[in-house]
Formats: structure tokens, C-alpha cells, sequence
């Protein structure tokens, strides 16, 4: 279930991509506030706080802003694509007995059956739950699996009070039959000779046709 973290948070008055950058080097994060028909809050969270909570998906935190706490749901974070650290965080108010929709992780664990292929198609499914019982994630086993079994959406259990969003009908997990090495050859080779791409041998007479033809052309030029 989604942990609910105090956080200390400062009301962030400059803006622009210097004032960012100015707020990271502090070792904070800046942040906005919405939802609920409010005015955006535009913060300052703790470095090493945020760090810590959006450890966890999903995150539900409570905000000390000026004396009065907000509870709010980590709704997107962009991330330094090399450095991997914190740019820039949304947050959206929520409040007590209120439902949100969220995406939750699917872990797929186990080993299916000898000689099988076990291919994901979605790493999440979206549900629609109270804030406080967000579930981490949901794992799905594929254990002793044979090939031909499929695994839905609807198919995982899903705890009380928990709505699936997602398509029932949405493949997650395929289990299929590995394709062995000489039937994987045999396929690229008949792949490779349906395009083309097998050589042929050159054909005689256009060989033949295409050396008088540049014979003639080197006549023309004499002549010329």
C-alpha cells in the first residue's frame, strides 16, 4: 500500500531555468502543487526527503507548507536522463476517502516450462483505488507455465476496494514454444531467399548484351 511520508515544504517564489538550478545546487527540488480547482503551489521540497520517498511508486505525502499540511499523490517525476537525479516533481492534492487512478507494476516471477519463451506486453495496468490502499505492485508467476498460456489483466487477483482500469482482455504475459537454433537458421534462410537477398548467378546474354552495348558507345566516341 502507498506510504504516507511528512515532508517539510518551502513556498518557491523565483522561476525560470536559473532559479532551478539554483534550487538543485541547494540540494532541493522543485515542485508544483495542483488539483482540487486550486491555484498551483509552486515548492521547494528536501533533496535527500524526496529522494527517500519517491523510492516507492506511487508516493502519497503529507506537506508542511507554512503550517499547514497538504496531503498530495507523486503524480509525475522528470528525471536528469544521465544522472538519473531529481528535476522536478508534480503533486496533486488528495484528500480523505478520495479514489484516484493510478499505474501499478506488474512483476512477473518464476520459470515456466522447459524449452518456453515468456514475453511481457505491458509492465503495468492502471486501477482505480483509495489513495491510502494503493497497492506496490502485483505480481504475476508464470511457474511450470506450458507454452499456449496466456495471462490477462483480469486475471490478477486484485485486494479489496481495488478497480481495474485496464482492459480485462489486455495479454500481459504470453508463454510461447523457443524456437530452436536449426529452425531459426531455417527461418532467416527462407526469410533472406523470399527478398532476394540469396545470390543468383549473373544471367549470360545480358552480360553479352551489355558489353556490345559498350562497345558501340566506344566506337561512337572514335568516330566522334
Amino acid at each position: 500500500m502507498a506510504d504516507q511520508l511528512s515532508i517539510s515544504a518551502e513556498m518557491r517564489t523565483e522561476f525560470g531555468k536559473g532559479a532551478a538550478r539554483r534550487v538543485r545546487r541547494a540540494d532541493k527540488v522543485p515542485a508544483v502543487l495542483y488539483g482540487h480547482g486550486t491555484d498551483p503551489m509552486h515548492l521547494t521540497l528536501p533533496g535527500h526527503d524526496t529522494m527517500m520517498a519517491l523510492k516507492h511508486t506511487n508516493a502519497v505525502l503529507s506537506l508542511d507548507v507554512e503550517g499547514k499540511e497538504h496531503l498530495a499523490l507523486v503524480k509525475d517525476v522528470q528525471r536528469d536522463p544521465i544522472k538519473r537525479t531529481i528535476e522536478h516533481v508534480d503533486l496533486v492534492i488528495v484528500r480523505k476517502g478520495e479514489k484516484v487512478v493510478v499505474d501499478v507494476y506488474v512483476h512477473v516471477e518464476g520459470q515456466a516450462a522447459p524449452e518456453t519463451l515468456v514475453t511481457t506486453d505491458y509492465t503495468e495496468v492502471t486501477v482505480e483505488t483509495d489513495f491510502t490502499k494503493i497497492p506496490e505492485s502485483f505480481v504475476v508467476s508464470v511457474e511450470g507455465l506450458e507454452a499456449g498460456t496466456q495471462i490477462l489483466a483480469g486475471d490478477i487477483e486484485l485486494p479489496a476496494d481495488v478497480t481495474l482500469v485496464t482492459d480485462p482482455e489486455a495479454l500481459l504475459v504470453n508463454v510461447t514454444q523457443a524456437i530452436s537454433e536449426e529452425a531459426l537458421e531455417a527461418e532467416l534462410a527462407e526469410a533472406e531467399e523470399e527478398v532476394g537477398i540469396e545470390h543468383e548467378e549473373p544471367d549470360a546474354d545480358a552480360e553479352d548484351a551489355k558489353a556490345e552495348g559498350e562497345g558501340d558507345d566506344e566506337a561512337k566516341a572514335e568516330d566522334a
